[in-house]
């Protein structure tokens, strides 16, 4: 995990997916691309001739060029190596786009303006072509040593998300293959292959099996994760793109409505 990619955006988050990418990035050695994206192009319903988009323009110029200047005030004394790209227009695509060669994509959980779940995290996971690290804004950074919990279905979803992980996997200091009896699946590689693949790469790894009982999944492995005080979770993102009508899985939605902790995703 050597080229780490975070969104910059002015929002309560970004102070935690910073000091979470720049976790990464020191515990990898790893350069540290900033990508900030500003979306000259918003229009205003009716405003047909641009005259309220122009106005607005200046303003959103200053603000992103003020934004800038705070966010590389706050990189330069760290001891990692890192870049700042300045694009135009909306996030995901240059996302996309610069994901292509990016080991791991740090994003937040929340829109910008709002507390509501991040649209671009959503679409995100769904088209980049690395895993993403889902960061909640209440973070401090994350432990790269800490125990991680892996959710586990057999599924191809949660195999990419295994394997995409494997680097951080072989830091902790405790690995939790997790699955929830009662789950639904189309897939069902055993546990055991997964912790199979794991010792491959010298990561040894507890197998618990979780119990549904009343709760939902997502629920069971939020406390699973809680109990063991676990740095992340690891998991696949079920779904496809909003653009072909249909949602994420139920379990993938939950954690992405309010994520209790950094998510490595993987689609």
């Amino acid at each position: 995990m050597r080229s780490i990619l975070l969104h910059i955006a002015d929002d309560d988050g970004l102070e935690a997916r910073t000091q979470t990418a720049l976790d990464l990035a020191r515990a990898f050695d790893a350069h540290l691309a900033c990508l900030q994206a500003v979306p000259y192009e918003y229009g205003v319903p009716g405003d047909f001739y641009g005259s309220i988009v122009a106005d607005l323009v200046p303003a959103l110029r200053e603000a992103a060029d003020k934004l800038r200047e705070e966010c590389e005030r706050r990189l330069i004394p760290e001891d990692v190596t890192w870049s700042w790209r300045q694009e135009n227009g909306r996030a995901l695509e240059h996302l996309v786009r610069a994901g292509a060669l990016a080991d791991l994509v740090v994003v937040g959980s929340h829109e910008p303006l709002s507390q509501a779940p991040s649209l671009l995290a959503r679409e995100l996971v769904l088209r980049a072509n690395a895993p993403i690290l889902l960061v909640p804004g209440h973070v401090k950074g994350l432990d790269c040593e800490g125990t991680a919990i892996v959710a586990w279905n057999g599924s191809a979803e949660a195999c990419r998300a295994l394997k995409a992980a494997v680097p951080l996997l072989a830091r902790a200091r405790a690995v939790v293959l997790a699955s929830v009896t009662g789950e639904e699946r189309d897939f069902d590689l055993p546990a055991v292959e997964g912790a199979e693949y794991l010792s491959r790469h010298g990561i040894r790894c507890e197998m618990i099996e979780f119990p549904r009982g009343d709760g939902n999944v997502a629920d069971v492995l939020a406390d699973a994760a809680a109990r063991r005080d676990a740095a992340y979770l690891v998991m696949g993102a079920y779904g496809r793109s909003r653009l072909s009508e249909a949602v994420l899985g139920g379990v993938t939605r939950s954690f992405f409505d309010d994520p209790p902790l950094p998510i490595l995703m993987s689609h």
